[in-house]
């Protein structure tokens, strides 16, 4: 079986500074893999590459079988990404968000359902007609989470997503990651949490000054 997510002679510079140096990676259906690395290492740089949020130097990036560039609409489809700062739109409340977000990805049947369900679960419901902005940086990467739950994909990206939860919260986003995997995703997900890598890695992969190693 094809896999979900393959990068092929991926690189990233800013300027002179090789921040990626040219890899491979690739994540298999049903597959959680965890990046790890010391701040500076190139986790972020090379989750933002593989989003299509930032253009590589080198390379090629698929996902599930359409070229992340050449046919970025379907490629995105089936791609979520959550960064380490979640952005929000200033004028529009949590609800609002989780709405557009759904209408935007075809998954609006059985939204309220969905969005309630959700915002329960994390414990935004009493928030949900905030501003964001209002938000704790806990709530904010919590409404982020939700920001990829609301919608369908095959190929799951999160940057640090225990940074700022609690303890509670860190358990359920495990058991939901483990859930997504039995339902066939493939997932890639940078932590400097021992519990996450523990609870969840079919792999763990090491990125060092912009060198990738299986850990």
């Amino acid at each position: 079986m094809p896999p979900l997510l393959q990068a092929t002679d991926l690189s990233h510079a800013y300027g002179s500074f090789q921040a990626l140096a040219p890899l491979d990676l690739s994540l298999a259906a049903g597959q959680i893999v965890v990046l790890e690395g010391p701040n500076g290492s190139g986790k972020s740089t090379l989750l933002y590459c593989l989003s299509g949020l930032m253009r590589p130097t080198t390379g090629a990036i698929q996902i599930d079988g359409h070229d992340l560039y050449a046919d970025e609409p379907e490629a995105k489809r089936r791609l979520a990404f959550m960064p380490d700062v979640p952005r929000f739109y200033t004028e529009l409340t949590a609800w609002e968000h989780l709405r557009f977000l759904a209408l935007a990805h075809d998954a609006g049947a059985g939204f309220e359902d969905r969005a309630e369900q959700l915002l329960k679960e994390f414990d935004l419901w009493e928030a949900r007609d905030l501003l964001p902005h209002l938000y704790s940086r806990g709530m904010s990467l919590k409404l982020g989470l939700l920001f990829a739950l609301i919608r369908p994909f095959k190929v799951l990206l999160l940057d640090e997503p225990t940074s700022a939860l609690d303890a509670g919260t860190s358990r359920l986003l495990i058991g939901r990651l483990a859930g997504l995997r039995n339902q066939g995703a493939a997932i890639l997900l940078s932590t400097h949490d021992a519990d996450l890598k523990q609870g969840l890695a079919d792999r763990v992969l090491g990125l060092q000054h912009g060198q990738l190693t299986e850990a």
